[in-house]
């Protein structure tokens, strides 16, 4: 995929080339988000999800403790998400930029929450985040998502490869978004910069550890890397799927960085509800494999003893528009 490239300056929202050049890197960021967004509504996503195949027969025990999990941790998914609704919904933009600041881990934590719902249904109890990562990526590349998410990149530092998502010449530019294929080229640009970032904060925590380092034929460790090198690397990392491209929203909200967003040229209601419909998306289908174990009647009633500030402001809707549809569809597989 080919780099992503600076528009002529065209459309420079700011007053000075100066100011312009310096809200770059944030507006890059946001239109990664926002092609993952109009690439997921451009979609059918509710038929993508009822036509999953891992969801139809998926079948795992239903058992109290598994069950009694998975609801601790979508009521933790959906109270982030009712966060970020709220910052998304607030009609003072001042606001909202300076909200950025927790927003970007609430949206993280919220997809977190719900990932560790889908695998507590399952009896899978993980504590570490970088474990859950790895075990949420083999489900991604093994189609237990839909495929407007579903997209991931593998391979060695300089020779990836990219699938479920259609080859592109577009390049990845700073206009705003105007057809799928753009949404693409972005969307190939963020999962290429996110792998380019694991692989090598992986190869400096192995070469900064003596008893794991790769080292040459004389015993010395390895400064410079080769294509076997990256190729060892790029083994123990697994792929890079939408799950790693949410975690950099963790390590931007915990860092310096999150100033450069707040201190942009950027339309931060669109980066807030673009933020919002991807974190929805994802709950949902974690919702959907979470309500199949636990029945639609169970699921109702506890939909029903939820906070009234939840299941009134989305969580009732999205059952009776999403979740019953899907889960009664699928359960006859």
């Amino acid at each position: 995929m080919q780099k992503a490239m600076i528009s002529n300056q065209q459309n420079i929202p700011t007053n000075t080339h100066e100011e312009w050049q310096k809200s770059i890197p944030a507006q890059v960021f946001l239109n990664h988000f926002r092609s993952i967004d109009y690439y997921i509504r451009h979609t059918t996503p509710l038929e993508e999800v009822r036509q999953l195949s891992a969801l139809q027969h998926f079948h795992p025990k239903r058992e109290g403790a598994r069950v009694g999990a998975a609801k601790k941790w979508l009521l933790h998914a959906w109270s982030a998400e009712y966060t970020l609704r709220t910052a998304a919904n607030h009609t003072d933009e001042n606001y909202q930029k300076h909200s950025l600041h927790w927003t970007f881990p609430q949206a993280y934590y919220s997809v977190l929450y719900g990932a560790k719902a889908f695998l507590a249904i399952q009896g899978i109890d993980v504590p570490i985040e970088a474990v859950i990562g790895q075990i949420i990526n083999g489900y991604v590349a093994k189609g237990w998502y839909p495929d407007s998410i579903g997209f991931y990149v593998d391979g060695p530092l300089g020779h990836y490869t990219y699938h479920q998502l259609p080859p592109t010449t577009e390049q990845a530019l700073l206009q705003p978004l105007e057809t799928p294929k753009q949404a693409e080229a972005h969307i190939a640009q963020f999962l290429k910069t996110t792998r380019d970032l694991r692989l090598r904060a992986y190869r400096r925590r192995l070469q900064a550890n003596p008893e794991k380092a790769l080292r040459s034929k004389t015993g010395k460790i390895i400064t410079k890397f080769g294509a076997t090198h990256w190729e060892e690397v790029a083994k123990h990392t697994g792929p890079t799927t939408y799950f790693d491209l949410m975690s950099r929203l963790k390590i931007s909200g915990t860092q310096r960085e999150i100033e450069r967003f707040v201190e942009a040229d950027i339309d931060v209601p669109k980066f807030h509800q673009s933020l919002l419909n991807i974190v929805k998306y994802l709950n949902f289908i974690h919702e959907c494999y979470v309500a199949k174990v636990m029945g639609l009647k169970a699921y109702q009633q506890w939909i029903e003893e939820l906070p009234s500030y939840l299941r009134q402001s989305f969580l009732q809707q999205r059952y009776e528009n999403g979740i019953i549809p899907i889960v009664s569809t699928v359960t006859k597989f």
